[in-house]
């Protein structure tokens, strides 16, 4: 009689045993799927963004408009880089062919420089013959953001409306995200630099988490 009881009270415990591994099961499935899916989604986002980078670093927009906006690069003590000689260069060609009276350099400095990238952006400029009163200068900014939050402001203070953003190619999707955020009217047109791999993903990563957080925030991590 006792064995008899024992038997007919362990079935049940084992069918419930068995049950709950079975949901364990499965729920580890389904967590499976769920990170699998997620990974699939976040490659995918991340190939198409890549696409959109290099697809838009093979595209001039040079047009007429208000103003040109020089995204700033490393000088040397008051000496371009060879990035920012080439973004110079570039507005300049822009400026010689009429399509807009205004150049705005923009540009910080790094610790112990005696300069900034917007003021080097001025001399070199002016010594190319570009008159000063058709520059306008930003000297603060450490970021792409920065430069172009701050080209909001000097394309307002001075009623221009519409800007070219002249930066290397890999940077002209991301240029065009942060103007659309801030509000800015504009079209891009890189320089000739060739753009290498490490860039594009560089730039890829980049537009990825600023579309998703905003360029804003992102520039502030």
């Amino acid at each position: 009689m006792g064995r008899g009881t024992q038997q007919r009270t362990s079935r049940p415990s084992r069918r419930k045993a068995a049950r709950a591994k079975d949901v364990r099961r499965s729920h580890r499935r389904l967590a499976l799927r769920v990170l699998l899916l997620a990974v699939v989604l976040t490659l995918a986002y991340g190939v198409v963004t890549f696409t959109q980078v290099l697809w838009m670093s093979r595209h001039d927009q040079a047009q007429p408009v208000d103003a040109i906006v020089v995204l700033g690069a490393a000088q040397y003590d008051g000496r371009p880089s060879g990035a920012l000689k080439g973004r110079l260069d570039h507005a300049q060609e822009l400026w010689q062919r009429r399509l807009a009276t205004t150049i705005i350099v923009t540009g910080g400095n790094q610790p112990g420089d005696r300069t900034t990238e917007g003021l080097t952006g001025f001399t070199y400029l002016r010594d190319k013959g570009v008159p000063e009163a058709n520059i306008l200068i930003e000297v603060g900014a450490g970021s792409t953001f920065d430069a172009l939050s701050a080209s909001r402001l000097i394309l307002e203070e001075h009623g221009l409306r519409s800007a070219l953003l002249v930066s290397d190619p890999y940077h002209n999707l991301r240029l065009a995200g942060v103007a659309d955020e801030l509000g800015i009217a504009a079209k891009v047109s890189p320089t000739g630099a060739h753009t290498d791999g490490r860039a594009l993903v560089r730039e890829t990563l980049a537009v990825a988490v600023g579309r998703l957080i905003g360029y804003g925030r992102l520039s502030r991590l």
